[in-house]
């Protein structure tokens, strides 16, 4: 007989606790589990009536329910449980007295709550009119550690759905991999709290050993924290890394070209610690493992060479030999500068639904979009829904242009030129190893994450001067089987303008020789704007130029 659990939903009212528990029940059924489902109001008309909302009544209602929920648990089914269970004290109660109890949070913002309200319950209770209002006029104990948190303003019911059933499969509950389930989305699995847990646990670092940490670990963390990174839910163990720098997968076997590791000068003493950037706590890890790492080995896997002139290879040298392993909390965002941009793979996800795009293709960039860049895009979007244009903000080389030009460049570019239903910018928190092929795979798998389906995949993708070769980016995903990456690459060539066909092209569609392809390289580029030269047209659009123009200028004047 199966072991039984409970899936024990909190949240305010309005949430989608009932929606996603009966989600959760339809999907353990099909799976050939036997799941109750204990709703909090049917609750209320049976096992608890009679009882009023002071707290002692509600705290009756939760052991009651907890009760029958142990039954059901004890027998081998699943018992759900949707009822608002408001205080923290009643809920940890209940969590020592049950084995298999797995907290889920709906979490959802009062203004949310109030617009989605066709009753008006919250309007009433926000002007007064109604008392012991959960929320409002009475209170709502966040969980501190919810095995689960489902946000549900920016969630599709598909997500949060996907979310707790690969929390299932992770805490031995369930053994069925989403993979097998074509109809549910790619998990996002969010270590990003909110609220009262987010003030406890920022306090709860200032009590933990520290790790001084610098805007990379930081990129790092909140990428593995937000999903990004899947199908990492923390920094790599040993096995993980070696692995990745052998062949270029997880110990699992999953593909995966770039070690994710946090790096210090030796191992830590403690089995929790907090990450720090200055006086602010900006995570947790909790400590599974340290290890040293091969810096030569590693720099010649993923940069193919050890030259300490190449930027990724020197930043390794300079970096820890020793790695600390472990599953991560983001106590702080790594923010790019423009909050309406910085989106997490759970909101990408969800813009893209209420889209209705079943096709999405993400285009990496370091640098503002050109009109070869342009052009590939419009090409892919003659294929797909949409189009995620996702900018790397991380840290770059010094001589990159800085992200806030960039994403003022991306935003003149989209106002004028692309149709705005079909098209989402969002950033990419994370920062640049230029380390060409292996980190086309990597960003890969990250739009992956973020629900892409398609990847395009230029000539000398995260390339840096002449390391990598022409299309080496396009010759390594040759090496993984059709569907193994779980996005569709796009291979383009190098496009330009040409001034005989009158437009832009490809040498795959070009006839005409290359004096007359007008190009421009970056080194020509940042020499037109030092002298005060406006872009040629056939390079990049006036308004983008513009934007790099003005910048440099400021720049010169600082």
């Amino acid at each position: 007989m199966s072991k039984g659990f409970v899936v024990w939903f909190t949240g305010l009212s309005g949430a989608g606790k009932s929606t996603i528990a009966n989600a959760l029940k339809a999907e353990l059924e099909r799976r050939g589990r036997h799941a109750e489902l204990l709703d909090g109001d049917e609750v209320r008309m049976h096992l608890s009536k009679g009882l009023g909302f002071s707290k002692e009544d509600r705290d009756t209602n939760i052991r009651r329910i907890g009760y029958v929920a142990r039954l059901v648990a004890r027998s081998g089914g699943i018992a759900i449980t949707a009822a608002i269970s408001p205080y923290r004290e009643v809920r940890d109660e209940v969590r020592a007295q049950t084995p298999g109890f797995v907290e889920v949070y709906m979490r959802c913002a009062i203004e949310a709550l109030t617009e989605r309200d066709t009753k008006g319950l919250y309007r009433k209770a926000l002007a007064g009119e109604l008392a012991n209002f959960t929320g409002v006029s009475d209170p709502y104990q966040e969980p501190f550690h919810a095995e689960v948190v489902c946000d549900t303003a920016s969630e599709t019911p598909a997500e949060s759905l996907a979310k707790i059933i690969e929390a299932l499969q992770r805490l031995g509950h369930l053994s069925e991999t989403l993979e097998r389930l074509g109809h549910l989305p790619r998990p996002t699995v969010e270590r990003l709290p909110a609220g009262d847990e987010l003030h406890a646990l920022r306090a709860e670092a200032r009590t933990l050993p520290r790790l001084d940490v610098g805007p990379r670990e930081l990129s790092d963390l909140f990428m593995l924290a937000s999903g990004g990174l899947a199908p990492l839910e923390g920094f790599m163990g040993a096995e993980d890394y070696k692995s990745v720098v052998g062949s270029g997968r997880l110990a699992g076997g999953q593909p995966y070209t770039i070690p994710i590791v946090l790096r210090a000068a030796s191992a830590p003493t403690a089995d929790r610690i907090a990450l720090f950037i200055g006086d602010q706590p900006v995570g947790i890890v909790d400590v599974t493992s340290a290890f040293q790492t091969d810096h030569d080995a590693e720099a010649r896997s993923v940069y193919g060479t050890d030259d300490d002139a190449h930027p990724g290879v020197r930043v390794l040298k300079e970096s820890g030999r020793w790695a600390i392993a472990g599953d991560v909390l983001a106590l702080a965002h790594a923010a790019s500068g423009f909050p309406a941009y910085d989106l997490t793979p759970a909101q990408v996800r969800a813009v893209k639904s209420a889209r209705g795009w079943s096709t999405m293709v993400g285009f990496q960039t370091r640098n503002p979009v050109h009109r070869a860049h342009e052009y590939l895009q419009k090409v892919a979007l003659e294929m797909v829904d949409g189009l995620l244009l996702h900018p790397l903000v991380g840290e770059t080389k010094s001589d990159d242009i800085p992200a806030s030009v960039r994403m003022s460049c991306y935003e003149e570019l989209l106002r004028g030129y692309f149709p705005p239903e079909r098209v989402l910018l969002a950033t990419n928190p994370a920062w640049m190893r230029y380390a060409g092929p292996k980190e086309a795979v990597f960003h890969a798998i990250v739009r992956r994450n973020y629900g892409c389906t398609h990847f395009i995949v230029g000539r000398d993708h995260a390339g840096v001067g002449s390391y990598y070769g022409t299309y080496a980016a396009h010759r390594i995903f040759d090496e993984y089987a059709p569907g193994e990456l779980g996005i569709e690459i796009l291979r383009f060539e190098h496009t330009f303008y040409c001034s005989a066909c009158g437009g832009m092209a490809s040498s795959r569609t070009c006839p005409h020789p290359a004096e007359l392809h007008q190009t421009l390289s970056g080194t020509a580029v940042r020499k037109l704007l030092a002298e005060g030269e406006d872009l040629p047209a056939e390079f990049t659009r006036p308004e983008v130029a513009r934007v790099l123009l003005d910048a440099a200028k400021e720049e010169a004047t600082a």
